[in-house]
Order: C-alpha cells, then sequence, then structure tokens
C-alpha cells in the first residue's frame, strides 16, 4: 500500500527545480553507487521529513531536511567543493612526492580535506585540472563513457599549414596505442617558426596531445589546458585556483550523467 503522505512529495519533487537529487545524497553519504541508492529509494526504504520518497526525481536540502534510510538518520559528509587549479610547468599532477617536488597539494594547502585530481597533466604542461572531495562527481568526470571535452592551447614548432589541422580533423594519426583524432583544431596564431594551434580532444590519454603534433612532425612547445568539458579556467592565475559556483558544478554534473 502506497504511503498516504508520498503523493504529496512527488508533487514537490515535479514542481521544484532547488536542491540536490535523493539518490546523490544518499550516494555521497556512503551508502552506494548512485544506482544503488535509487533501488533504495524505489522498493520504498527512504523517508524524507517523515514521508516516504519513492520518486527519482524528488530533490532535497540535505541541511534543511531530515532524510531517513530504514529509519536510521542520513549523517550528510562536511559540504563538497570543485577547484579550478591552474598548475604551472613543472608541478606534478599529484598530491604528494617522496622526491620533494612542488605538487598540487602544494598550492592548494590544507584548507580542503580529502580533495582530489579529476585527471592529470604532466610534469611540463600547465593550465587547467579540476580537484573535488565528491568521490561521485570524480569517478563521473574521469571516466571514459562519458567523453568529457578538453580544449588545449598548443604552440607548435614550424608553421603549421590547415590542411593539417583538417587532417587531424577528419583523418587523424595512428599512434603506438591506436587511431585518434582532434574533434577541433584552430590555427590562433603564425609566425615563420611556431604555430599557435587550439585544440579540442575527447581522449584523456596520457600526453596525448604531444604525441599527435610529435607524429605529424611539428613537436609541442608550450601547452596549456584551458577548459574541461564546460568549466573554463578563466583568470586563475599560475599556481592559484578558485572555487566553482554552484552553477559551474550543476553544469559539469550534467554534461558527465549526474
Amino acid at each position: 500500500m502506497p504511503h498516504p503522505y508520498s503523493h504529496a512529495l512527488k508533487a514537490h519533487s515535479d514542481s521544484s527545480s532547488e536542491g540536490i537529487r535523493l539518490q546523490k545524497v544518499l550516494a555521497q553519504a556512503g551508502y552506494g553507487s548512485r544506482r544503488k541508492c535509487e533501488e533504495m529509494i524505489t522498493s520504498g526504504r527512504v523517508e524524507v521529513d517523515g514521508e516516504l520518497a519513492t520518486e527519482l526525481g524528488t530533490r532535497v536540502d540535505p541541511a534543511k531536511q531530515d532524510i531517513r534510510v530504514d529509519g536510521s538518520r542520513v549523517h550528510i559528509h562536511d559540504k563538497y567543493v570543485t577547484l579550478a587549479l591552474n598548475k604551472p610547468r613543472r608541478v606534478l599532477s599529484t598530491m604528494s612526492d617522496p622526491k620533494g617536488r612542488y605538487t598540487l597539494a602544494d598550492i592548494i594547502g590544507d584548507k580542503y580535506q580529502r580533495i582530489f585530481h579529476m585527471g592529470r597533466l604532466d610534469y611540463d604542461s600547465e593550465g587547467l585540472i579540476l580537484m573535488t572531495n565528491d568521490g561521485e562527481l570524480a569517478q563521473h568526470v574521469m571516466h571514459p563513457k562519458y567523453e568529457v571535452e578538453k580544449t588545449y592551447i598548443a604552440t607548435v614548432e614550424g608553421h603549421i599549414g590547415g590542411n593539417v589541422c583538417r587532417r587531424l580533423v577528419r583523418q587523424g594519426v595512428q599512434l603506438d596505442d591506436g587511431w585518434i583524432k582532434f574533434d577541433h583544431c584552430a590555427i590562433l596564431d603564425q609566425s615563420r617558426d611556431r604555430s599557435v594551434v587550439k585544440v579540442v580532444i575527447h581522449s584523456g590519454k596520457n600526453r596525448i596531445v604531444r604525441r599527435v603534433f610529435d607524429a605529424v612532425g611539428f613537436p609541442v612547445k608550450r601547452l596549456m589546458r584551458v577548459q574541461i568539458g564546460p568549466i573554463k579556467l578563466g583568470e586563475v592565475k599560475p599556481g592559484s585556483y578558485r572555487v566553482l559556483s554552484e552553477t559551474e558544478v550543476k553544469s559539469l554534473e550534467q554534461e558527465v550523467g549526474l
């Protein structure tokens, strides 16, 4: 028999875009994967403010509402935070290094607990790295299934032609680990001995942009990542970071199916 108040909660979830989806709150609180949390909701094990919640569209405010699973109160972790960090060259995309080299932890300090990076940049590359303490978000951003676009500005040796850019988009090149194509390639600036190129690519393979340009005879002299999905680096100076707005985090979640 349906709970006498379940219809009221359903109406609330349909008409409100405020709050966080209930299954995401449960996943963040440690009740398992999002799918497992959805099954808990649909099987009638979850209550919000004393009302049975069986609709997956239900949105809640965990700071203000009483959420319970099998009658036990759900304890929400500390507020999640996501950062856009501008990694300088010669900084490791790690949180520690036994050799004492400069790492991401040296940039963000100890203000945030259990925070980690979503993806990497090689030692000599620079630009945007996303960091978060939201494990589910990180898992989705880094999963190949969601193929998040990444935008780079590459300065390469030589005067690259438009035909090369078109080839890298339409045909691609064969590397040791398979064929790879750019999603977009545009020449931004050129001189006799160098070219500045904007590249968009889905692949997160190691040193992929450098390897592609090497394969066509235009070694990369400088590489900077300026955008991941909908998140832009913006005016963040090298060696510093900014906290993403709620709107930015929601746009990133939508990009990766959360």
